[in-house]
């Protein structure tokens, strides 16, 4: 699991959003001038820098320090033992004081992957000026601890020796990567006469992405109205998940939101194993340390007779809550402490009718396959909802986190329960389900600064699994999207159906360029590669020029995986998207669907014996 454990200092004040100038902010439907909370937004964004300057993390890597006539033979070496933007502190072994408060001290040390958030890796070489000094007893051993204020925040440090240079470099190979895919689809225009259909899709899936690009990049969030603080419920459904769901329950109660306008209410779908015990636990010490909140109002739990799925717990919470604005977080889901404050903005419009917050990957530094995953959600969501979103139509709302009005879930609970396709119920899927009946009438949206976090599959099987199934209730929903989409804003309506044509259609282009034309007609397919190589590109950098990471590299390896691995699973789900199976998790359309599978093998079995006799 990434290491990244946070203890947050900060006050719970009033905390706002980034403010950004020429964000579109709706009240009663109307565009306001972002002058209207200009002061405001920016006091709110003061408050935000100086809450993550005060995020302390624990940390465990090796501080080497050198003072006033040291060299670096002489220089000591300690542990740190967490480390903030603003300061750090180290542990050594007992001894003679090595040097005194207000001291000025040069600090060498590497930043791990997954001590602070996703950027802040590098290497730090820095002056800091030593605060205090004390001595505290660990595993029955006395350390020596000292506390040093860098002279500058890391987050001015690394923007002027890393961060800067990841920008420009960024940005100026993402000009390149998109002339060059302009380039070559000029030679699309070029041969056109020879291959209708083929340099016809070339055109079309190289506009449909570097269109979603532009779009991605010109959104802009709605802004942080301090005052509107509209009530809210979260709701929790949980199945089997007795190792995380502490942490979720913990990360909703601890918003920065006025307690008597928040509620959370958890739903137990007759879990398997200890769940339900597990929250009764964290709910009962919440009670406890929290009483003078209100929590006893505010916290609630509810065990479902039996299992019934996740809508049925959904559905469950939405008519156990009070307030008008219900929050869908998953069960191995964490929020940011500002998620809720940002995530209920966009409502001052009262045709929003849902919005989804910002996924990231919480245990991105496990392996390789988790590595994929964090540049690959980023981008989903960054750019892919970003871009939907600039047209207030974003055609799914996300699970890990999502807002609704209480009364449109209420309105189409039964069609949402009993949704069923070609026959079969629809048990997965929720959120693009829930999804589509919202978009048929109101406005839907992506709130960025809204961020939870989300355990990801870190074994490649569950990943293969989880892939499929997604794959199958996008070829669903897409399908009755499809229905209703044509109402909405024209270029998104165009946006959706060439969405939907380019990656059904994907494995047969990829098939024909690099099998069908190399073997039947001998030519290296070198621009079909190439075109390739900048789509990839694109994501890496993009990934790179936002969140200034070390791990933009894994876009590139992701696009790879994804043409060798994961683009053949669309056959498979051209074929199979009515099943109602998750794979990833027993359901009881999974326990039917294996119980089915061991009977045929048994009367195989059977049958084969019967043979031999």
């Amino acid at each position: 699991m990434q290491a990244d454990r946070r203890g947050e200092k900060a006050n719970k004040s009033d905390k706002g959003g980034n403010g950004a100038a020429g964000s579109r902010n709706y009240n009663g439907g109307q565009e306001n001038k972002a002058e209207a909370w200009g002061n405001e937004t920016r006091d709110a964004a003061e408050l935000e820098r100086l809450r993550l300057l005060s995020l302390r993390y624990m940390a465990d890597f090796e501080v080497i320090m050198t003072g006033p006539r040291q060299t670096k033979r002489t220089a000591y070496r300690g542990k740190a033992v967490d480390i903030s933007s603003t300061g750090i502190l180290v542990a050594l072994a007992p001894g003679e004081d090595r040097y005194a408060a207000g001291q000025i001290v040069n600090l060498r040390f590497h930043i791990p992957p997954g001590t602070m958030p996703e950027g802040f890796e590098s290497a730090v070489r820095l002056d800091a000026a030593l605060v205090r000094t004390f001595v505290r007893e660990q595993d029955g051993q006395e350390q020596l601890m000292l506390a040093f204020e860098f002279a500058k925040p890391l987050t001015d440090y690394l923007q002027r020796k890393r961060w800067g240079y990841s920008v420009y470099a960024a940005s100026g190979a993402l000009f390149a990567a998109v002339c060059l895919i302009m380039l070559l689809r000029v030679e699309s225009l070029i041969y056109f006469k020879y291959n209708f259909l083929l340099y016809l899709y070339s055109l079309t899936a190289a506009a449909f992405l570097l269109s979603r690009y532009l779009f991605g990049a010109l959104y802009r969030e709605v802004p942080v109205n301090r005052h509107y603080t509209p009530g809210v419920s979260i709701i929790i459904p949980c199945f089997n998940e007795q190792e995380w769901i502490h942490r979720t329950i913990l990360s909703c109660v601890n918003q920065d939101y006025p307690t008597d306008k928040l509620e959370i209410i958890v739903v137990d779908d007759k879990s398997l194993d200890n769940s339900a015990a597990r929250i009764e636990e964290v709910i009962a010490l919440i009670h406890q340390e929290a009483e003078r909140y209100a929590t006893k109002d505010r916290v609630k739990f509810h065990i479902l007779e039996e299992n019934g799925g996740k809508r049925v717990a959904l559905v469950k919470g939405v008519e156990m809550a009070k307030h008008n604005l219900v929050v869908f977080v998953d069960s191995d889901s964490f929020l940011e402490p500002t998620a809720i404050r940002r995530l209920v903005q966009p409502f001052q419009d009262p045709r929003m009718g849902g919005v989804a917050g910002r996924t990231d990957v919480e245990n991105k530094y496990t392996n390789t396959i988790t590595k994929l995953q964090t540049v690959r959600y980023y981008i989903a969501f960054r750019i892919m909802k970003a871009a939907e979103s600039y047209f207030d139509s974003v055609t799914c709302l996300s699970g890990p986190l999502s807002c609704y009005r209480k009364d449109l879930i209420l309105k189409h609970k039964e069609a949402w329960l009993n949704q069923k396709f070609l026959g079969q119920p629809a048990t997965f899927g929720d959120d693009r389900s829930m999804t589509n009946f919202i978009l048929r009438t109101h406005r839907t949206g992506y709130q960025d600064s809204a961020i939870c976090s989300t355990i990801v599959p870190s074994d490649t099987g569950v990943f293969l699994r989880q892939q499929m199934r997604w794959k199958r209730s996008w070829l669903r929903e897409s399908l009755r999207a499809g229905g209703f989409i044509w109402r909405k804003e024209p270029f998104m309506a165009l946006f959706f159906y060439v969405g939907l044509v380019v990656p059904i259609a994907a494995p047969v282009i990829v098939a024909y360029n690099l099998g069908y034309v190399p073997l039947v007609h001998h030519v290296f397919p070198g621009t079909f590669l190439m075109g390739l190589l900048m789509m990839a590109l694109l994501m890496s950098l993009a990934h790179l020029l936002f969140r200034k990471s070390r791990l933009w590299l894994f876009g590139l390896v992701f696009c790879i995986f994804y043409e060798l691995v994961l683009l053949w699973q669309m056959p498979v789900a051209w074929v199979t998207f009515w099943k109602s199976t998750w794979g990833t998790r027993e359901t009881p359309q999974d326990i039917e669907a294996r119980e089915r599978k061991e009977a045929r093998k048994n009367k195989n079995k059977k049958n084969r014996i019967g043979l031999g006799q």
